[in-house]
């Protein structure tokens, strides 16, 4: 199969029509002003940005038959879904860089742009490694479960940016000014050119999103390896990661259990690559594309419910217990 897979000329012009809008709202729309963006604001361009991949997705179903959207709706949601957990990840990294909130918005935005380019790279090279040999599924089969193993069993910690040996590396060799210059990633120091603090954090954002690639690009293609589908469905993924950012910023803590249900995902699909050969001579045929995606809403969907659930318990116990302290007291 070619780098473009099923996609026509007309799919690719529209697509790249498409994220570029996307991406000139992004930059040119919603990131204007230095005033922080609030939830609702954001919310309400993830939305946005939401309903143009599902329209787009619809529209492919119109053109290539209903299964063909579901590949594309199923890619994008685990995509969507990785990448919540990458956001937790950022909101440390921003916080312990005392990232202000204009710059943020900047570093997220060209790391956005710089994945849209890394993306096609580990796609590319993933998916010519299937056409080529595709015992290799049997391996991203087996780094998914390994994959869903540390998800499941790594402790809750700080990250250690001042560890980051790409960091250390950029320090030793990159020219850096003390201070931030607002949302400029290079200064002039006494006539010679300075990187800010800020471009240091987009060095380790960048880092960071890379590692992530390395499951995400396997679990998309665990679901199908057509590359157009793939990169399609991982870029609006991305497109939406910036607002997203803002709509969670203030809640991420309440997702407890949205890393088990992530875990259960990659099981999921890394077992599907393993057994993949016995699924279909027990069926007679391949597994209905449907059924990863009512797998991957209910993982998610699941999660994300017992953790909403548990932490509105938590809520009412404490409220209750205030309640009762405070009669006991006016007793």
């Amino acid at each position: 199969m070619s780098w473009t897979g099923s996609g026509t000329p007309l799919e690719w012009a529209l697509f790249a029509a498409v994220v570029t809008v996307l991406l000139v709202l992004d930059l040119g729309v919603w990131s204007r002003g230095v005033a922080p963006v609030t939830p609702r604001r954001a919310l309400a361009q993830t939305g946005v940005s939401v309903a143009v991949a599902l329209a787009f997705g619809l529209w492919l179903g119109l053109e290539g038959g209903m299964e063909r959207a579901g590949l594309f709706l199923t890619g994008y949601l685990v995509e969507e879904s990785l990448s919540v957990d990458n956001l937790f990840v950022f909101l440390l990294l921003f916080s312990f860089f005392k990232v202000e909130a204009p710059a943020q918005r900047r570093a997220l935005f060209w790391g956005i742009l710089s994945s849209i380019v890394l993306r096609a790279i580990l796609i590319w090279t993933g998916t010519t490694l299937v056409d080529r040999a595709p015992e290799v599924l049997y391996l991203f089969g087996v780094f998914l479960l390994y994959s869903a193993a540390r998800l499941f069993f790594r402790k809750e910690q700080q990250p250690a940016p001042e560890e980051n040996r790409v960091l250390r590396l950029f320090r030793r060799l990159v020219p850096m000014s003390p201070d931030y210059q607002g949302t400029r990633f290079l200064t002039r120091v006494e006539g010679a050119v300075r990187a800010t603090p800020l471009l240091a954090v987009l060095v380790v954002v960048e880092t960071t999103d890379l590692l992530f690639a390395l499951d995400s690009v396997p679990a998309i293609i665990g679901i199908t390896t057509d590359k157009f589908l793939v990169y399609t469905s991982n870029v609006f993924a991305i497109c939406a990661l910036r607002s997203l950012y803002f709509a969670l910023a203030g809640m991420m803590g309440r997702f407890r259990y949205l890393r088990a249900g992530l875990a259960t995902l990659l099981v999921f699909i890394g077992a599907k690559l393993l057994l993949d050969p016995w699924i279909t001579r027990a069926l007679g045929h391949p597994l209905p594309v449907w059924v990863p995606l009512l797998v991957t809403l209910g993982c998610i969907g699941t999660a994300i419910a017992a953790s909403f659930r548990v932490d509105s318990s938590a809520s009412g116990d404490g409220d209750g217990g205030e309640r009762e302290r405070e009669g006991s007291h006016h007793a």
